[in-house]
């Protein structure tokens, strides 16, 4: 009856300590909780311009958004080839090497050691006349240590290194996401430069016509020189406008080129009139800029990181339970030394609490404190700056497809004030200012459409990255 009434308390008595210690565990290493940003988050995008709702662009695959072939076969090449992409993988397999040791931290470490000592000893010492001078110790011993996780600080470093894994793979997701835009403007900027060499290389056309025209005019007496030399001087205006639209597209072409991990080269590219993107611009909800949008789940989880090490910092104060043991064999002969009686073993148990050690614990602690803060503050920094590159981008939409009406108005105007320019000069009733103004009115306002047009679909594509669009 004794030893069972002594049973039952060690085994109350080890429920009780367990309890216990697991709940001031609890006391130390507190558990993640995302911050409360709903309030933060209302009325992010500043528009009522799309429908705000729970499924958001962003959600879409970038094929779905992307419909062009060329483009999406370019976008494929760069998800594969480019350097940025490749430096993040490597980022994120760095990661998982800490993610993987985070995860070993509540294994024991053991360490395996084998050792021949030999001393020289003084003849007239005690021992070195007992021992002939001499001593041959052979040794091989293997230890292990283990640290109990009493306060949670084992957990909490695995938790910060996890952390720190998603970090990178959301940087990751970032790259991709932003590299997927920039390949996509960029090809969309050749294609409006081709767009505007074709409009201006017809124009070189046309004012080449309209030299030999007003030559023959001036001959008729009908016009001056001065008509002559202002048809050549718009002329040769386009002429040098040419040149500079296909230097764009050289330099466009050598930035594709980099975006794509390749040599610089020429580009196949479909026009400007069958660049449209079809895809509801839905926004989501605000809040959803939390799940989407890659920089700001790198910056949760950077302040998640700094949370948990903020634990970490924080069991220090605590005593460390640690268990150790070794064992092996031992002996000063070699024919002896794996024998039986050469066996030896030791097991101890210790309990650690930091007294003095110049303030270091306390600083570190001070710090990480800080550290979470200001991860804090750039979590919230992050999502302000995303809401506000939206709230831009759906701005800029709804301006450049307003502005779209406009300009093609325009042009339909400069071009009849050109055609009627022309019939009242061949008729005596207009003079050739008029002419040469509505020819120029017309190239800038047909160019300026072109750049309207471009302007458009890279603000879909911005609004498409600014959700957190193309990393799935």
């Amino acid at each position: 009856m004794k030893i069972f009434l002594n049973k039952s308390l060690f085994l109350k008595g080890s429920v009780l300590v367990f309890t216990v210690v697991t709940m001031q565990s609890c006391l130390v290493s507190k558990t993640y909780e995302r911050p409360n940003l709903e309030s933060e988050t209302e009325n992010l995008f500043r528009t009522d311009a799309l429908p705000t709702d729970s499924v958001s662009m962003a959600e879409l695959s970038w094929k779905e958004v992307f419909t062009d072939p060329y483009l999406k076969q370019y976008i494929e090449e760069g998800l594969q080839n480019n350097i940025d992409i490749r430096v993040a993988l490597q980022q994120i397999l760095a990661s998982e090497a800490y993610l993987k040791q985070g995860k070993a931290g509540y294994l024991p470490t053991v360490n395996a050691s084998a050792s021949v000592t030999h001393q020289e000893l003084a003849k007239n010492s005690q021992f070195g006349s007992f021992f002939n001078g001499a001593i041959d110790q052979y040794d091989a011993v293997a230890s292990l240590s283990w640290e109990a996780d009493i306060w949670g600080k084992i957990r909490s470093n695995k938790r910060a290194f996890q952390a720190g894994y998603l970090k990178s793979v959301a940087a990751h997701q970032a790259v991709k996401t932003r590299l997927i835009e920039q390949i996509a403007a960029t090809y969309y900027t050749l294609v409006a430069l081709d767009a505007q060499l074709e409009i201006t290389q017809q124009t070189i056309e046309t004012r080449r016509e309209s030299v030999k025209t007003i030559q023959a005019l001036k001959e008729a007496g009908q016009v001056t020189q001065v008509a002559v030399d202002q048809n050549i001087a718009q002329f040769n205006n386009a002429s040098a406008l040419e040149i500079d639209i296909k230097r764009e597209i050289f330099k466009t072409e050598n930035a594709l080129s980099i975006l794509l991990g390749k040599q610089p080269q020429t580009f196949e590219r479909n026009n400007l009139d069958n660049q449209n993107i079809t895809t509801n611009l839905t926004l989501g909800v605000p809040y959803l800029l939390l799940r989407n949008r890659p920089d700001v789940i790198a910056a949760e989880n950077s302040f998640m990181q700094a949370f948990e090490m903020t634990n970490v910092a924080k069991t220090n104060f605590y005593p460390s339970l640690t268990l150790s043991a070794s064992g092996g064999f031992q002996s000063l002969d070699f024919d002896n030394w794996f024998n039986s009686n050469s066996i030896f073993s030791n097991l101890m148990a210790g309990l650690t609490q930091p007294l003095f050690n110049q303030r270091k614990i306390k600083t570190q602690f001070e710090v990480s404190k800080a550290q979470q803060e200001q991860a804090l503050l750039e979590f919230k920094q992050t999502l302000l700056v995303a809401s506000q590159e939206v709230s831009n981008a759906i701005y800029a939409y709804q301006a450049e497809t307003d502005k779209f009406d406009f300009r093609q108005k325009e042009v339909e105007a400069l071009r009849r004030a050109e055609q009627n320019s022309e019939i009242l000069l061949d008729n005596g009733y207009a003079n050739y200012l008029d002419l040469l103004t509505a020819r120029q009115g017309v190239l800038v306002a047909e160019l300026s459409s072109i750049d309207n047009k471009l302007e458009q679909l890279l603000s879909v594509v911005r609004l498409y990255r600014a959700l957190g669009g193309g990393w799935k």
